[in-house]
């Protein structure tokens, strides 16, 4: 025998030997005994992590032969370190598979199916069905609150699994919301717009825009103020602001109220061809904004808020995408304040420098509660019942 192929026969005993002692810290890490005489006296760290670095780095200075036919020990160590990292894949899965979340009746009729927790929030695991018939296997049971008040006296009498989860789902705000002392204790989680929520699912947010999505353009524009609005009481306070606000300022008003009913498609059309929207709440409450915020920021318009404090909005929204009313002394010198940006474009556009980063996303109604309220009782197996609903969200 040559003295090459004995220097190669020796690099594979070696690396052989390597690969041993590797397999070998792998078993410890796993398995780690307790005989203190396997540890080192006054060490910071433990001694499988020593031997674990000390293989890994002996193995890449000493060892690793690239080569473009045959694999090169870092991706060896790479592929191992990522089994290491990925637990038990096929009883997780089946774990996840388990996960039954029962609609007891579709929010708004929307329908949907678990294979949308997947593609769009990435939530696998997640078993949709409005079959009653599988109430006793379901660990979870989505409630509506608008629909409650058909079921609620049987929901009373109704045993739970010990193993189920009753969510409360509900996105309008008290004031909007029928109120039910029987709510309370009936429910082990709640899915709300509320940050102090079980399951937090705000209406819409600002999100990191993707790069090739960062040409964004302010829409022609050919009106100044408008409104759309259907649910008309005198009492609102969004109604009284308007109508001082339009004595000083043209307002192009929309829906029902005003005779002017508008599609779904209209609705964008005009949305993007007026500088500002008055993104006008029903009812103040801490964290209700809805989409009367979030689309118009969506589709390139400035939002005119009448809500919580600004502090609030800006939690969540960008200062400088949206103007306050509570930012000035009565409607008038908002009103003033709409008329100086209308002739002064540059001003103005300043209010879409968040543009160059951010996008705004609405969220998937009913489809994203349920997902993440899957997500929830398969990470948090705590045993919960919400006893004060009604302290909670009416006070």
């Amino acid at each position: 025998m040559t003295f090459e192929p004995r220097v190669a026969s020796f690099k594979r005993l070696l690396l052989s030997l390597v690969l041993l002692s590797c397999l070998g810290g792998l078993f410890y890490t796993f398995y780690k005994p307790t005989r203190s005489w396997l540890s080192f006296p006054n060490a910071s760290v433990s001694t499988h992590e020593v031997l674990t670095d000390e293989c890994l780095k002996t193995s890449k200075e000493k060892f690793v032969q690239k080569s473009n036919k045959t694999e090169t020990l870092d991706d060896f160590l790479v592929k191992q370190q990522q089994l290491i990292n990925k637990p038990n894949t096929i009883e997780e899965y089946k774990e996840i598979d388990d996960i039954i979340m029962l609609i007891w009746t579709w929010p708004g009729d929307y329908k949907f199916s678990g294979e949308a927790c997947i593609s769009e929030f990435g939530i696998p695991g997640c078993q949709i069905t409005d079959d009653r018939s599988q109430y006793d296997k379901a660990h979870g049971v989505m409630f509506h609150q608008r629909d409650i008040s058909r079921d609620l006296q049987n929901l009373l009498k109704m045993p739970r699994p010990l193993h189920q989860k009753w969510v409360w789902l509900n996105m309008e705000s008290p004031s909007n919301s029928k109120r039910w002392p029987e709510l309370d204790g009936l429910f082990n989680l709640t899915s709300n717009y509320r940050r102090d929520s079980d399951v937090w699912v705000p209406v819409g947010k600002i999100v990191e825009a993707p790069e090739k999505n960062n040409t964004f353009k302010i829409p022609p524009k050919d009106k100044l103020v408008c409104w759309i609005v259907s649910n008309w009481k005198a009492k609102y306070e969004r109604v009284r602001y308007f109508n001082e606000l339009s004595k000083h300022i043209k307002i192009e008003a929309y829906g029902r109220h005003f005779n002017r009913p508008i599609s779904r498609d209209d609705y964008n059309k005009i949305l993007k061809s007026c500088k500002f929207y008055l993104s006008f709440e029903n009812s103040i409450h801490k964290d209700y904004f809805t989409e009367k915020v979030f689309n118009p920021l969506k589709l390139g318009t400035v939002p005119v808020v009448l809500g919580p404090p600004r502090q609030n909005y800006e939690e969540f929204i960008p200062p400088d995408s949206f103007i306050h009313v509570n930012d000035f002394k009565s409607p008038q010198k908002l009103a003033e304040h709409l008329m100086f940006l209308d002739k002064n474009q540059k001003v103005y556009e300043q209010y879409f420098n968040w543009r160059k980063h951010f996008i705004a996303i609405r969220a998937r109604f009913g489809l994203e509660h349920t997902c993440r309220s899957c997500e929830h009782i398969r990470s948090d197996k705590r045993y919960k019942v919400f006893k004060d609903l009604t302290k909670w969200y009416w006070g």
